[in-house]
């Protein structure tokens, strides 16, 4: 069973008896399914499970529960004999996003209290958006992503005792001993190797073997892939999801690592907003994480934020790294000068702010260059800038340095990440490893409610 930090989130939920449904929400082969089934199993007598995926594409026995009846006279086919009483029975609404009328259906499932629910789903920014009745105020939407790099480090057995004294020396601005440091960057590139995907991490700590975790990532890639090619179909438009999806890997590798609109169809007069139904769905369905560019950061970010020159990041480093680095793990676990691992850099820590209820976005300034990362700073009521470095110049950042010179933006805060173990301070800007990434926490957003 690999640690996930969600599970006490759902073990609360199910305890509380609460008056709002749980949807877990996030892209597909995170574990979502596997977790709250875990979690569900063991806290209840009657466990119910109804896939809506399978049931639209097989029985057709949800299709038209329209009504609180309805529904459990289909449930009643399904699993009648386990439909007890709240206390004792759990219905656990997998792929709710299937059909549009379950998500109306909440509102009145829950105020009738009959079952206890949680929920799964995927692309629900689109689902909700063409909803007819948003389950206003009966619903509670947690975001799940595939494994960080702590969850990581307990399947590699790094125990609890340890991970919390290396967060004291990461609260305390302290570096690690040199064989702790030593063992954290060895795992932090295996991490870049194997990514977050759960049975790639069960993979490579059962059997170390490359090519069998490479093989689960590619599944999972073409999954996404094949995904985006299928709502296409289905919703009988000329989008072009497949196309920018398979384009983030070769812009990660340009300097800007921004979407170039007029790459996607070879068209100088195609502007950002012709796309945004394509960057809705790749940043709904989870396969994708969104960077925002700021000119002018003021506090909150998202007061300033726009979808042009949008960056495009894949959610699992480890998929990158397979597209990038197929089964050579010298690309990453040896220090070799001809390649540029700073992509791979990026998308780690972009995957780890975002798993940790951050919102991406970066620093974008014609005179002064851009900057990797900005996230708010709501103790100071300003912006961190985070520069990540994954090469020996570490110390060279003149985009960072220009950016910390402007007095009107009030920077209180600022960090470059590399691989050096030394954690200081010079200039205003603080130098740390950048496996420190992972004690990083915006802990005021990490649950999205559906309220008046």
């Amino acid at each position: 069973m690999l640690y996930r930090k969600i599970t006490k989130r759902i073990e609360e939920y199910l305890s509380s008896g609460s008056d709002r449904m749980l949807l877990i929400d996030g892209a597909r082969q995170i574990g979502k399914s596997y977790i709250i089934r875990w979690v569900g199993q063991k806290m209840f007598a009657n466990y119910i499970e109804i896939n809506m995926e399978e049931d639209k594409l097989g029985d057709r026995i949800f299709a038209e529960a329209k009504t609180t009846d309805d529904f459990y006279l289909a449930l009643s086919v399904v699993a009648g004999e386990k439909m007890k009483d709240k206390a004792t029975t759990l219905v656990f609404i997998d792929e709710i996003q299937a059909y549009d009328h379950l998500l109306t259906l909440v509102k009145f499932l829950m105020k009738e209290g009959r079952f206890t629910y949680i929920a799964s789903g995927s692309l629900l920014g689109v689902a909700l958006k063409n909803t007819q009745s948003v389950p206003v105020g009966s619903l509670d939407i947690e975001h799940m992503y595939p494994m960080d790099f702590e969850e990581f480090l307990y399947a590699n057995g790094v125990g609890e005792v340890a991970i919390g004294k290396m967060r004291d020396s990461f609260n305390k601005q302290e570096a690690l001993s040199d064989a702790m440091h030593s063992k954290m960057q060895d795992l932090f590139k295996k991490y870049i190797l194997v990514g977050g995907l759960p049975k790639a991490v069960e993979t490579f700590v059962e059997t170390r073997n490359i090519v069998e975790f490479r093989s689960i990532q590619r599944e999972v890639h073409d999954l996404y892939g094949i995904d985006a090619s299928k709502y296409e179909e289905e919703h009988n438009r000329k989008l072009k999801i497949r196309r920018i999806f398979d384009m983030i890997p070769s812009n990660l590798e340009n300097k800007k690592k921004r979407v170039v609109i007029r790459d996607i169809e070879d068209k100088n007069w195609k502007r950002t907003d012709d796309y945004l139904d394509e960057f809705e769905y790749l940043i709904s369905s989870g396969v994708a994480l969104e960077v925002k560019a700021i000119s002018k950061p003021s506090y909150p970010l998202s007061q300033n934020s726009g979808k042009n020159l949008l960056k495009l990041y894949l959610n699992d480093v480890g998929i990158l790294s397979g597209l990038f680095y197929k089964n050579n793990i010298k690309a990453v676990m040896s220090d070799i000068k001809s390649i540029n691992l700073g992509s791979v850099y990026e998308t780690v820590v972009a995957q780890e702010l975002k798993a940790h209820g951050y919102e991406l976005y970066y620093y974008d300034n014609k005179k002064s260059g851009e900057v990797d990362f900005l996230i708010d700073d709501a103790d100071n009521l300003s912006n961190i800038p985070l520069e990540v470095k994954s090469g020996k110049d570490y110390t060279v950042h003149s985009a960072l340095d220009k950016f910390l010179s402007i007095s009107e933006y009030n920077i209180k805060r600022a960090y470059v990440l590399s691989n050096e173990q030394r954690v200081y301070t010079a200039d205003g800007i603080t130098y740390i490893p950048i496996y420190y990434v992972m004690f990083f926490e915006n802990v005021s957003n990490v649950v999205e409610r559906f309220l008046d």
